[in-house]
């Protein structure tokens, strides 16, 4: 009897307008097939002539793609019989082993501490929508970019010489940009350093993670502020700290709560100049009190200063860094509010006893952010485009800022968003009768987008709330936003 001519195989597709090669095409499609079970083992393929014609190529494209999958062990070539389906592939499915346990085709690797019971307990429940609309939180207007000076000076770099954008970088950070950004931390917020104190990271998360790695032992105690920045706390749980949540006032973080529930603290997180979310200016006096703690623990102090350039007033909110007179504070910056959030650029200045740890793990750990990307921010910084674009930027905040308030002041008794004196999103607390996810969750449903303020806490708040960002959404944008925010809470809040 004559032996059966083998799998059909015509559902294979060559493109034949493909730039990838047609045996290249075939081998591929072939190993699919053996890899993902379509044919099991002890299959017999067609002949190559037989296949050759299902799927219209050459014979010797075939025996090309057949030859190179036996040198692999997925196909056995029997001399008078023809070409079969190895037998070693029993072992990708245990139901063909025998012992009945369900097929997978995808491993389950053993997952860390953190990953299995850090991570699901202060990650955020879902990731926000990131475009300009009202009301996305952490948004700069990007509308208002000068897209145009920022072109003229990639195109600068990427014309010149090659070595300099497309080689490894300098693991610390491109040296004009360090120098750039020392001289912009001393002239506007009133930091003396020099640039070697200057560390660049790809985005501040990444920079947390590295302090944390650098200063935190697993289990040690972090000072956290309840509610606080979410990027900076997943990166302290990541790296296994004990996060203690230390309620915030109107004068900042509560450093006699901290002292009484963890006096002994490794570190402390903080955003004094406009603390996230709830914006307000840390005071002198916990300035000093945080300080003195600092030193009586010999601990230190991470202080994050993602939008403090966006003031109102006429003079800035004070860093904790330029009353730092004991070299506790590490302080963090980024590119990502004040230039665009793509960049994924930020800096670290590090007190002068860190420094020399901070280059070994920087030359150790990293190969330093793209060279290019730093040279044209050091451009932008030198050529006082960075100066130029803060101070159009206060001034269409502050515009934007005004709109939210004057429109939200509709929403009295259901919401009172409270004025900012700096940044781009204001904090609205809710009336009894309002629960945070159901109002964030129909708002979302209109297109709207709010965050719940219970999304930034460790551990429960007094008061329920909203996040409302209003960087990246024009007045007249506001304003409309503000008119859907209104029929939803009085529709949820029964007082229509």
């Amino acid at each position: 009897m004559k032996r059966h001519a083998g799998m059909m195989l015509s559902s294979i597709r060559i493109d034949k307008t493909s730039n990838r090669r047609i045996s290249v095409q075939l081998y591929m499609a072939l190993r699919e097939l053996l890899l993902s079970g379509g044919l099991a083992p002890g299959d017999r393929l067609p002949a190559t002539r037989t296949l050759a014609q299902e799927v219209g190529v050459s014979r010797t494209t075939v025996i090309d793609a057949v030859d190179r999958l036996v040198s692999e062990g997925l196909l056995e070539a029997r001399v008078g019989a023809g070409t079969f389906v190895s037998d070693a592939l029993k072992v990708r499915d245990p139901v063909a082993a025998g012992n009945g346990a369900p097929a997978s085709r995808f491993a389950r690797p053993r997952l860390s501490h953190s990953a299995i019971h850090a991570a699901p307990e202060f990650a955020p429940r879902s990731r926000l929508p990131h475009k300009s609309q009202a009301f996305t939180t952490a948004l700069p207007a990007l509308d208002a970019f000068p897209m145009a000076q920022w072109a003229r000076l990639s195109a600068r770099h990427w014309r010149g010489e090659r070595d300099h954008v497309t080689g490894y970088g300098e693991p610390f950070g491109y040296p004009r940009l360090r120098a750039a950004i020392a001289r912009q931390l001393n002239a506007s917020r009133g930091i003396t350093c020099e640039p070697d104190q200057i560390f660049i990271v790809n985005g501040a998360q990444q920079g947390f993670s590295l302090i944390s790695a650098m200063l935190v032992n697993p289990g040690e105690t972090v000072w956290f502020e309840n509610p606080g920045a979410i990027g900076a706390r997943n990166a302290f749980v990541a790296n296994g700290a004990k996060l203690v949540p230390i309620g915030v006032d109107t004068e900042g973080l509560c450093v006699e709560e901290g002292l009484a529930r963890a006096p002994h603290f490794r570190l402390a997180f903080v955003t004094p100049s406009h603390q996230q979310p709830l914006g307000h200016v840390m005071s002198l006096e916990r300035r000093l009190a945080l300080l003195q703690a600092a030193n009586d623990a010999d601990a230190m102090i991470v202080e994050d200063d993602y939008d403090g350039e966006f003031y109102y007033g006429d003079q800035p909110p004070p860093t904790l860094k330029s009353i730092d007179t004991r070299d506790r504070v590490i302080y963090v910056g980024t590119f990502s509010k004040s230039l665009f959030p793509s960049l994924r650029l930020g800096f670290v200045l590090a007190p002068r006893g860190l420094v020399a740890a901070c280059e070994r793990i920087w030359e150790a750990w990293l190969s330093g952010a793209p060279t290019v990307t730093q040279a044209i921010v050091a451009d932008f910084m030198d050529e006082g485009l960075f100066a130029t674009h803060i101070r159009t930027m206060r001034q269409l905040y502050r515009e934007r800022h005004d709109a939210l308030i004057d429109a939200a002041a509709s929403l009295r008794g259901r919401i009172d968003v409270q004025s900012t004196g700096s940044g781009f999103h204001a904090v609205g607390f809710l009336s009894d009768n309002l629960a945070e996810e159901t109002v964030v969750r129909k708002l979302r449903a209109e297109g709207v987008v709010i965050s719940p303020l219970g999304r930034y806490a460790l551990s429960p708040l007094p008061q329920r709330g909203v996040v409302l960002g209003f960087g990246s959404v024009t007045p007249e944008e506001i304003r409309k936003g503000i008119a859907v925010v209104r029929k939803i809470v009085s529709r949820e809040g029964g007082l229509d």
